[in-house]
């Protein structure tokens, strides 16, 4: 996989003008509330012309920012002659068409081709005030237009809102595509997928390194659920925890130092801190009950688990200090799977009602619960974005499971499994 590479080419301008619709810092809570018309003309070339250049790049950053919410994008139907030159500097921007067309941001671009060597030079501007918001300029290969799409809709939230957005991030997920279940990575988009093992068995539960790139995940390769780390550039895996019985739900502390899981070495599921390199540091919970599915919160200081120490599975908070535990949930006859936001805020968490799970969030102290999925299917597994804007989960429906991306307030689901797959457990990474 190709890093790419990219310079500062100008400083990024903050908007301080009241007059300005960008001035205020946007708020992806509501999305829809306060949109900005923004216009996006194709990229222009700056040498050897190649349209599908322009093409994709320009269906990947309209998809990441229609995603977000915050926008509306103009239509480019009515664009006018501004929009087929090259011209990025502000001087060289008719504003006034852009304005005429109710565009308050605009994005332009161009594009140099050397070869296999791709440079992209971008610009985000305010079209009423005419400032400069950010510029750049990317240097990757042809293959990289994606991710460069990708980096540059991150820069434009980060720009807008003073907080970097993550759709350059990946996606790890369980697929039975091969007739075992196996773990991928992909785009947030669904694109690019690609393998990451091969134990032809049953693997389950990723969960992204904050620290570093590479995964754990638990597998049934050797006969037992054992959890596995597995570095993602390099390919070497090791079995992290291979204690008799269960090695499940593995999740990294925030710094990356310790891991959350639960075993049943003693006959019982309890939840247990582990270094990373698999000695025991800590047995945290010790109830005849079943305590599984562990979530840190952001600071570290607490954990959110799935327990059926009071008859049915709830959600409890485990305090890490003082070992103290809370029940959070109190509704419904089966919660499962808690995440904790990265804002800590809220806690997403699937519920069974009737025959089918939904998404719900609470906030940590039990208020303001609310239903985020309905219709057909039951919806699991929620995982947060490394942003806290936006959350993916699994829906399953007619025996089939596919992974979906939607904003954190339930709006905007869409589809992003792979075609051909049966896909589970999606866990999102941090910014790449």
């Amino acid at each position: 996989m190709k890093m790419i590479k990219y310079t500062w080419l100008l400083f990024s301008l903050w908007l301080l003008l009241s007059g300005s619709a960008l001035a205020v810092k946007l708020e992806i809570s509501a999305p829809g509330e306060q949109t900005i018309p923004l216009a996006i003309p194709p990229l222009q070339p700056m040498s050897l012309v190649r349209p599908e250049v322009a093409a994709e790049f320009q269906q990947v950053l309209e998809s990441d920012l229609d995603l977000s919410g915050l926008f509306e994008l103009v239509n480019p139907e009515s664009f006018l002659d501004d929009a087929q030159r090259l011209g990025l500097r502000s001087s060289e921007v008719d504003f006034a068409q852009w304005r005429l067309l109710g565009a308050e941001a605009l994005i332009k671009g161009g594009y140099q081709i050397e070869g296999e060597k791709l440079t992209l030079e971008l610009r985000l501007y305010d079209a009423i005030t005419r400032r400069l918001l950010s510029g750049r300029r990317y240097i990757g290969g042809l293959k990289d237009v994606r991710r460069i799409a990708h980096t540059f809709a991150d820069q434009v939230l980060h720009s807008l809102t003073g907080e970097k957005g993550p759709f350059a991030s990946k996606i790890a997920y369980i697929s039975k595509r091969t007739g075992n279940k196996e773990l991928y990575l992909m785009d947030v988009d669904g694109h690019q997928p690609l393998r990451l093992t091969a134990h032809q068995s049953i693997v389950l539960n990723p969960d992204f390194s904050p620290a570093r790139k590479e995964l754990i995940f638990t597998s049934y390769d050797k006969g037992n659920p054992d959890l596995y780390r597995k570095e993602i550039y390099t390919g070497r895996e090791s079995r992290l925890s291979m204690k008799q019985g269960l090695n499940i739900g593995g999740r990294y502390s925030p710094d990356g130092r310790e891991v959350a899981l639960t075993l049943s070495k003693d006959q019982n599921s309890e939840i247990y801190l582990i270094g990373t390199d698999g000695t025991i540091h800590r047995r945290l919970t010790n109830h005849y009950g079943i305590d599984v599915d562990p979530s840190w919160s952001p600071d570290g200081h607490k954990i959110a688990f799935v327990s059926d120490r009071r008859g049915n599975p709830h959600v409890f908070i485990l305090d890490v200090h003082s070992l103290e535990v809370v029940r959070l949930t109190f509704e419904g006859k089966y919660n499962a799977t808690p995440a904790w936001s990265p804002k800590g805020d809220r806690i997403a968490f699937s519920r069974l009602e009737g025959n089918q799970f939904d998404i719900y969030t609470i906030r940590p102290d039990g208020t303001d619960e609310r239903r985020l999925t309905f219709g057909a299917g039951s919806k699991e597994h929620p995982r947060w974005s490394p942003d806290g804007r936006f959350l993916v989960y699994s829906l399953e429906q007619a025996g089939k499971k596919t992974i979906h991306l939607m904003r954190a307030d339930g709006t905007g689901s869409r589809k992003i499994s792979p075609p051909g797959g049966n896909d589970s457990h999606p866990a999102w990474s941090g910014h790449w």
